[in-house]
């Protein structure tokens, strides 16, 4: 017999199985011995009281052999010998998920990435943390796996009207993630392993027939009778198929500046800029957990905060408890920050991005940033901000920085606590660096923060500039059926950098959705 049960328990219950064993066996009328073993289908954490209890959905075996948890299976076929083939500009979660669907159609995909594979970027990012130098092909937000890869991959959306969220997991489990995110709240993978399981998608995808190149960044688009003919890369060659996927991520300017040039219709699209916020850990548990030492069966603990200011929307974006402030530009003299926690997120801070939504509205009619009325406006004013931070920081991409208190008094503070920013920390005055539609609100929300979580306003915490990458400038447009662009027949827009997801699981929803379009279509 196989039965499901809930069980409201302990934190140091919820991680024995023998406890739950025997509470399995009570629930069931049984003794313990019956029951052969169990998996847990879903597992939360609920911190609201003085007592905190997790929550679990048990799936048991009584008085029969215990079977595995059922995974998804899929199939990839070969695709050496196909003729239809797809070229995918872009190796984060959009262009790798959309090459895998490909896949299961037999239809081969090509994907051009401008960056390098998982390996050698890390060497990259070693250099710029340690030295302050950039590879604007091979960063934070280029190479394989795109900004995913080195951005904490937490693995939550609410986008399940975009795809089968229980798909992506499994596909992500099958290629080497544990299988806990199949059934946590807010599942994560972690930085460190990330790599590991993009590595298994390009065997993959490589063994299976499609072509994976690096370092092939595309520079131009020959169009013919409303189709891409042929899509040209950095090295001049040239590279032709049925379709084009176009996913290139949310940094992807040259990109968006090429479409505008060539009047290929773009879009300008609001977004949020604010900062990064860093305390440490052990406060945030304090707050979280109602205690002074966090149980070690107590995962590191985070926060979600939502705040309106003057009809001004505030708010918590990519929080990483236990994680690491990363240099996440991919140009010379801009500054942009990012967050990411390893799987274990045991590191002693806890940062978030802080952020403000900004329309264009807000950007046009504000003379002081002299920025036209286009489809670049957006992406023109996020770069503009990114160049004031990184001027403030002083250069090598040290961060300028306050503490929280003294943020909100427009006050340069004196001195500024310990960091896990590698490249370092300048004392600025960050209302000099943002413009007063994102300053002041930011100001006040703080302090209402403070109000939601006790001990959160305080100088404790620092605020650094500039998070500025929460999600794509520039819409690109595309038909809501077809999901090709309006003005060319075969090239379909896909992702964050098309202004269609936002983060790993939709980003990967989106890419699926839009391979498997073509592939009925070609």
């Amino acid at each position: 017999m196989q039965q499901k049960f809930s069980f409201k328990l302990l934190p140091s219950e919820a991680v024995n199985n023998d406890i739950i064993k025997k509470l399995l066996a009570s629930a069931a009328g049984k003794k313990k011995e019956a029951i052969s073993g169990f998996y847990i289908e879903k597992k939360s954490i609920d911190a609201r009281g003085k007592t905190i209890w997790v929550n679990i959905s048990v799936h048991a075996f009584i008085d029969e052999p215990f079977q595995q948890r059922p995974f998804l299976h899929f199939d990839f076929k070969s695709v050496n010998k196909v003729l239809k083939k797809v070229i995918i500009i872009g190796a984060g979660p959009a262009g790798l998920f959309a090459a895998l669907q490909l896949l299961e159609k037999g239809i081969k995909p090509i994907i051009l990435e401008r960056g390098k594979d998982v390996r050698a970027r890390r060497r990259d990012l070693a250099v710029l943390n340690k030295n302050g130098i950039i590879n604007t092909e091979s960063n934070y937000c280029f190479g394989e796996g795109g900004a995913g890869t080195y951005s904490d991959g937490k693995l939550y959306t609410r986008s399940n009207k975009r795809g089968d969220i229980n798909r992506i997991l499994n596909l992500f489990v099958h290629f080497g993630a544990d299988e806990k995110i199949l059934y946590e709240a807010h599942p994560h993978i972690g930085t460190n392993k990330l790599p590991q399981i993009i590595t298994s998608m390009r065997k993959l995808i490589i063994d299976c027939g499609g072509e994976f190149l690096f370092e092939k960044k595309v520079i131009d688009f020959i169009i013919n009778n409303e189709k891409i003919e042929s899509v040209k890369t950095i090295d001049d060659s040239v590279f032709e198929a049925d379709a084009i996927i176009l996913a290139t991520g949310h940094s992807a300017r040259d990109i968006f500046e090429l479409l505008h040039h060539k009047n290929i219709l773009i879009e300008a699209k609001a977004f949020a800029l604010g900062v990064r916020v860093e305390h440490p850990q052990s406060l945030i548990d304090n707050i979280q957990y109602h205690c002074t030492t966090r149980e070690d069966d107590l995962p590191a603990a985070s926060y979600n905060l939502v705040q309106q200011i003057n009809n001004t929307g505030v708010f918590s974006f990519c929080m990483c408890p236990g994680g690491i402030i990363a240099p996440a530009a991919t140009s010379k003299g801009e500054l942009v920050l990012n967050g990411w926690s390893p799987s274990k997120r045991d590191n002693p801070f806890a940062n978030s991005g802080i952020v403000v939504q900004v329309e264009l509205k807000d950007i046009i009619k504000n003379k002081k940033l002299k920025i036209k009325n286009d489809a670049l406006s957006m992406m023109y004013f996020q770069q503009q901000i990114e160049q004031n931070s990184f001027a403030a920081g002083g250069g090598n991409f040290v961060a300028p920085a306050q503490r929280m208190v003294d943020f909100t008094n427009a006050k340069k503070s004196s001195s500024l606590p310990d960091s896990s920013y590698l490249p370092g920390l300048n004392s600025s005055q960050l209302n000099e660096i943002l413009p007063s539609f994102i300053y002041q609100p930011l100001a006040k929300a703080f302090i209402e923060f403070g109000k939601k979580m006790k001990g959160y306003f305080t100088n404790e915490a620092i605020v650094v500039a500039t998070e500025s990458r929460t999600s794509s400038p520039v819409r690109i447009p595309r038909d809501a059926n077809l999901l090709s662009h309006p003005q060319l027949k075969n090239l379909y827009p896909c992702g964050e950098g098309a202004g269609y997801a936002g983060g790993i699981v939709s980003a990967a929803m989106d890419g699926e959705r839009v391979a498997a379009q073509i592939a009925a279509i070609i």
